[in-house]
């Protein structure tokens, strides 16, 4: 499993976050870009004067996809016409105005969001789930992390435990996710941990959700920044509740069997006598970059084992060899995503027909591993 930060140092991180964060709800009449040394700044105009921030990459991407720029369009305006991108921007934004939040973060806009977009930010979530996970019996941290996109807690139990095959050990666990720039929900998942070589497989099944889904706030303002409340603060009281009953009901032992008796079952489906096209098909269908499908491939051959199973074991353990944390842990998501389907379904590519439907996406048949 991906190691990450300390629990101490990503205590430290969260806290400075949340001393130098800022949110805005704004009308996008109030807000204008400039692009600046090839850096595009947003001014947000509030009634006490002028907040300027640069924008993000993703941030960037929130903004194309609200006004329905295609984004190879929008970011061939960004290198090589930015006046005419900030133009693109600022004519959309008066011509359908609309309220939207906006997260900022170290002087950068790091989200563009509904207005109606629920903060569930970490370090309150930390706060309501650490002292749960502190009560389980034989839990124990095993990896954690905070990205600029999201947060992962990721936690062991070494108390349940099964055997898939003979002396080859696996621990139940659970993962604790959070995006508060739009890239997800709050996600309590399942963790297989393997003790032969610390690789951690994210079950598909089983995951519980809750969406960052809110109110909007009444105001006649165009612009104003949002400041914790008492109200909002009653709300998140009793929705981080909510969240703590769920991470106490995650670590579920007859799932848990189940989970265990699925990798059994996984051990005798066999992959095929080619493992590179074995990991050729599963790179294309979910669009690995080469590293991953080098690493990937280096394991499952060094394993020896081509079954359904030794191609989870490889996934996960090449995760260990990514150097970003998010992305690591995708593909600890794809080894349940293998987990969830047979090799013969898994292995097999989809033909399309070339028609006016199917060319609406020119890679019909990959799906991108998500980040949360």
């Amino acid at each position: 499993m991906k190691q990450g930060q300390t629990l101490l140092e990503l205590g430290r991180e969260l806290e400075r976050q949340r001393a130098v964060r800022k949110d805005f709800i704004a009308d996008t009449h109030s807000l204008e870009v400039e692009t600046q040394d090839n850096k595009t700044l947003l001014s947000v105009c509030l009634d006490q004067g002028m907040e300027q921030f640069y924008l993000n990459d993703l941030a960037h991407q929130q903004i194309a996809t609200r006004l329905q720029i295609p984004f190879r369009y929008y970011q061939k305006m960004r290198d090589e016409y930015p006046s005419l991108l900030d133009e693109n921007i600022n004519c959309w934004f008066g011509k359908t105005p609309e309220r939207r939040m906006i997260r900022t973060l170290d002087n950068s806009v790091r989200a563009f969001l509904s207005d109606r977009y629920r903060r569930l930010d970490n370090l309150e979530l930390c706060e309501a789930v650490l002292p749960i996970l502190q009560e389980m019996k034989g839990a124990e941290l095993a990896s954690c992390a905070v990205t600029d996109t999201h947060l992962y807690i990721k936690l062991i139990n070494k108390r349940l435990k099964a055997e898939v095959g003979v002396g080859d050990v696996v621990q139940a666990g659970l993962v604790i996710s959070n995006s508060e720039v739009g890239l997800g929900s709050l996600k309590v998942e399942p963790l297989v941990y393997r003790l032969a070589c610390k690789n951690g497989m994210i079950v598909k099944d089983y995951a519980q959700k809750r969406y960052h889904v809110g109110r909007q706030v009444d105001s006649d303002d165009t612009a104003y920044e949002i400041y914790s409340n008492a109200t909002l603060e009653a709300d998140d009281r009793a929705f981080f509740l909510k969240v703590q009953d769920t991470v106490r009901c995650s670590v579920d032992k007859a799932k848990f069997m189940l989970t265990v008796d699925r990798l059994r079952d996984a051990k005798a489906d066999f992959t095929g006598s080619d493992p590179v096209k074995t990991v050729e098909v599963l790179a294309d269908k979910y669009v690995l970059n080469q590293n991953e499908r080098g690493g990937i491939l280096r394991h499952f051959i060094m394993n020896g084992d081509s079954s359904r199973y030794g191609l989870i074991q490889a996934v996960t353990r090449a995760s260990q060899d990514i150097e970003d944390y998010g992305r690591a842990t995708a593909l600890e998501r794809l080894g349940g995503e293998i987990l969830a389907v047979s090799a013969k379904k898994m292995l097999t590519v989809p033909k399309y027909s070339i028609n006016e439907e199917n060319m609406k996406n020119v890679t019909p048949f990959m799906k991108r591993l998500e980040m949360a």
